[in-house]
């Protein structure tokens, strides 16, 4: 019973993490700041700024969408990932023969 308990209280944990990640972001830009992003630790984007000049290239305005949006949403899954797999290890009870 003891291990059903912990294994409940790991994915109660895992539950806040997952909502607190929704509500934390992070930023990436281009190298010339043209174009910002700011997207939540769960992969939602929460702005998008385009500089004026930008809006005159659509080609380089798709490039640069495509290229800071995948880069923003890679760092949000590996941020995520690494704080769902930490906090699930630290509630996951202590079984002889599992590497945890």
């Amino acid at each position: 019973m003891k291990m059903l308990g912990q294994l409940q209280e790991s994915q109660r944990k895992v539950e806040e993490a997952k909502t607190r990640l929704a509500n934390e972001y992070l930023t990436e830009a281009t190298s010339d700041k043209l174009l910002t992003t700011k997207v939540s630790k769960n992969g939602r984007i929460k702005e998008l700024n385009i500089e004026d000049e930008l809006l005159e290239d659509k080609e380089q305005l798709v490039d640069y969408l495509i290229l800071t949006l995948n880069k923003a949403l890679d760092k949000a899954q590996n941020e995520f990932d690494a704080e769902i797999e930490n906090v699930a290890k630290q509630g996951m009870p202590k079984i002889p023969g599992m590497g945890f």
